[in-house]
């Protein structure tokens, strides 16, 4: 019952959240009327942004959801964060219906280009468009790259780094060796 009362009460707050989000970014911001969004999840657009969430779109405590001046954020129906997850889109993120995400799973479409002038106080950034498939399951501190393509049904196993094409109906798991040297 305590449960049932905490979800009324985020899907009540998330609705309010989101018409005060929507009066800032008119065109920008869609949404559903039920989605369970935690009150302590952050919510960033900057201008001309884009942020487009299906149905039962629903984020736990301590995700970050930052989408900047001109950047496209596409969620479709029934996807999950996990606690702690955090979407930092500079150019294009889509995610199709029925992704779910463990807990800390972080996306990037952009990183630093370290190599232009004034180096990384310049504040240059390369894109690539990130897309993850209907179905695919994100586990735990994942790292989603800039050009990363997950296909659907995929899954990506716990502290995996991905980067590049990821096929449908796959398990992706990046081994790493330990190595102990004695000094």
């Amino acid at each position: 019952m305590r449960r049932l009362i905490a979800n009324i009460i985020s899907i009540i707050y998330t609705f309010f959240k989101f018409i005060f989000i929507k009066i800032f970014h008119i065109k920008g911001f869609s949404f559903k009327i039920i989605e369970r969004f935690s009150p302590n999840v952050v919510i960033e657009m900057g201008r001309k942004s884009v942020l487009q969430l299906g149905k039962k779109v629903r984020a736990h405590s301590g995700c970050i959801f930052k989408i900047r001046k001109k950047a496209q954020l596409k969620i479709g129906n029934d996807v999950s964060f996990n606690y702690g997850c955090k979407v930092f889109c500079h150019n294009s993120i889509t995610i199709e219906k029925g992704v779910e995400f463990g807990p800390d799973v972080k996306i990037y479409d952009h990183d630093h280009d370290f190599r232009a002038e004034g180096g990384l106080k310049a504040g240059k950034f390369n894109y690539a468009d990130v897309y993850i498939g209907e179905n695919a399951w994100i586990g735990a501190n994942v790292i989603i790259l800039k050009g990363a393509n997950i296909g659907k049904n995929a899954v990506i196993a716990a502290g995996s780094i991905v980067k590049g094409n990821v096929p449908e109906n796959t398990v992706y798991i990046q081994k790493r060796t330990t190595e102990i040297k004695e000094y």
